[in-house]
C-alpha cells in the first residue's frame, strides 16, 4: 500500500540574519558542547503584544520527487518516503541542524541557493545532521539564502527538536559528518534531552526615550533644580550641563533596569529559562530571548499580553517560535586529516 502524503504543514520564514565562516575539514571532532539558559524578559506595546507568528513559505508545499519505501519524507513536518539524489560528490553539505532520527528523512527542495537544493538527513546512530547539497565555497549571507536556513530549521522542528547550526556551515563530505555526529554522539544527545520539547521567544521592549527624560525631570528634584539652574545661567554652564547629563543618564538606567526587573519577574514562573542580549539604540531598554516548553506557549503569550496592557507606555515586540538559538552553544574543533 503506497504511503499516504500528507497535508503539508505551514512553517513560518526566518527574520534573523548573520553570517559564520564556511567549515570544511577532512575529520572533526568535537571539543564541548553546553545548552546555555540566561535569565531575560519580554517585549510588548502600548495597550497590547505584538506577536509576530510564523506564515508559510510558498517553497514549504513542493512535491519530493520519486520515493521508496525504506526512507520517510518530511513535507513541512510530514512525511512520506524518498531517495537521495544521487551524483553530489563533488559538492559540499551544508549542515542546518541536529536532530534525533533512526530513520532517512527528506523535508523537499527547500534548502539554501538560487535554485533550493533537497534538505535530508545525513545519519549515526540515532543521530541526524538535516543537510542539503551546496558548493563547497563561503556562502553569501543575502537575505534570501539566511532566509533559506531559517525556513528549514523552522520546517524541522515542527516534529523534531532541532540543534541549529550557525548560518554558513559548511562541511566537505558526507563523512566528515558522520565523524562529527559519532565523536560528539554524547554531546548532542545531552543537549538533545534538554532542549526537548522546548521553543524560543523573542522579546524587545522600547521606550520614547525623551518622554522617559520629561518624566525624569518632573520627578527627580535635583535634575529638575539643576535644569532650571542652567536655564537662569547668564555665563557659561559647560559644566553644569556635564552634571546635568550624568543625572539624567543615571537616572534612564536606573528607571530602565526597574522595568526590566519587573517584567522579567512576571515572566518568571511561564518560562524555563530566559537571555538577555544587549539592547540596540537608543530606544531599545531590553532585547531579551525565552526558552519556553511546548505546552507553555498559550500561558507565556497571555502573560506577554497581560504585561503589555500594564505598561502602556512602553513598546513591545515579540516574536517565534524560533528554534533554540540563544540557549544552545556548541562549540567544534574542525581538524584537517
Amino acid at each position: 500500500m503506497p504511503p499516504r502524503a500528507a497535508s503539508p504543514r505551514k512553517s513560518p520564514p526566518a527574520r534573523r540574519s548573520g553570517s559564520v565562516p564556511v567549515k570544511t575539514a577532512a575529520k572533526s571532532r568535537a571539543l564541548a558542547s553546553t545548552a546555555k539558559a540566561a535569565k531575560g524578559a519580554k517585549p510588548a506595546k502600548g495597550n497590547g503584544a505584538e506577536r509576530t507568528d510564523a506564515k508559510p513559505s510558498p517553497r514549504d508545499s513542493r512535491g519530493a520527487g520519486e520515493r521508496r519505501a525504506s526512507e520517510k519524507v518530511l513535507h513541512a513536518g510530514r512525511g512520506v518516503a524518498v531517495t537521495e539524489a544521487p551524483g553530489s560528490a563533488s559538492r559540499g553539505k551544508y549542515v542546518y541542524c541536529i536532530i534525533e532520527s533512526g530513520d532517512p528523512l527528506r523535508f523537499g527542495p527547500i534548502g539554501v541557493g538560487a535554485d533550493p537544493s533537497d534538505v535530508y538527513t545525513v545519519h549515526y546512530k540515532n543521530l541526524a545532521a538535516v543537510v542539503s547539497d551546496a558548493p563547497l565555497e563561503v556562502l553569501d549571507s543575502t537575505r534570501e539564502n539566511v532566509l533559506a536556513h531559517e525556513r528549514v530549521n523552522e520546517t524541522v522542528m515542527h516534529e523534531h527538536t532541532v540543534i541549529p547550526m550557525s548560518f554558513g556551515t559548511i562541511f566537505k563530505t558526507r563523512e566528515d559528518i558522520v565523524e562529527l555526529l559519532r565523536s560528539a554522539a554524547e554531546a548532542f544527545g545531552d543537549v538533545l534531552n534538554k532542549m526537548q520539547n522546548k521553543l524560543e521567544f523573542g522579546l524587545k521592549v522600547l521606550w520614547d526615550r525623551d518622554q522617559a527624560v520629561r518624566e525624569v525631570e518632573n520627578e527627580d528634584e535635583d535634575i529638575s533644580r539643576l535644569k532650571k539652574e542652567i536655564s537662569g545661567q547668564k555665563g557659561p554652564t559647560y559644566f553644569a550641563r556635564m552634571q546635568y547629563g550624568r543625572l539624567i543618564d543615571s537616572a534612564l538606567q536606573a528607571r530602565s533596569e526597574r522595568y526590566v526587573a519587573d517584567i522579567l519577574e512576571q515572566l518568571r514562573d511561564v518560562s524555563v529559562a530566559s537571555r538577555i542580549n544587549k539592547p540596540i539604540g537608543d530606544k531599545m531598554i531590553m532585547n531579551a530571548a525565552f526558552l519556553i516548553a511546548r505546552d507553555q506557549e498559550s500561558a507565556f503569550d497571555a502573560k506577554v499580553k497581560m504585561i503589555a496592557t500594564r505598561f502602556d507606555k512602553l513598546t513591545f515586540k515579540y516574536t517565534g517560535p524560533w528554534p533554540p538559538y540563544n540557549f544552545v552553544n556548541i562549540r567544534l574543533k574542525l581538524e584537517r586529516a
